[in-house]
């Protein structure tokens, strides 16, 4: 007899890593906020927006990239 092997869904790192960058991004705005960070408002939008992003969309394209 043969074992079936129940399918799992390709992209679930990629939810995983969804929630884990989201709650990091939290954290850190949460510190910028109330520790009055000295930190250049651009820098700031980098950090909190444009790198999660970019990182997410090139785990994204990785997973579902693979067969």
């Amino acid at each position: 007899m043969e074992k079936v092997v129940p399918k799992r869904s390709r992209l679930m790192p990629w939810y995983i890593g969804l929630v884990l960058t989201l709650a990091a991004v939290l954290f850190v705005g949460y510190r910028m906020w109330t520790g009055s960070c000295p930190a250049p408002t651009i820098l700031e939008v980098g950090v909190l927006t444009v790198i999660p992003i970019v990182y997410l969309t090139l785990m994204y394209l990785t997973f579902v990239s693979q067969e």
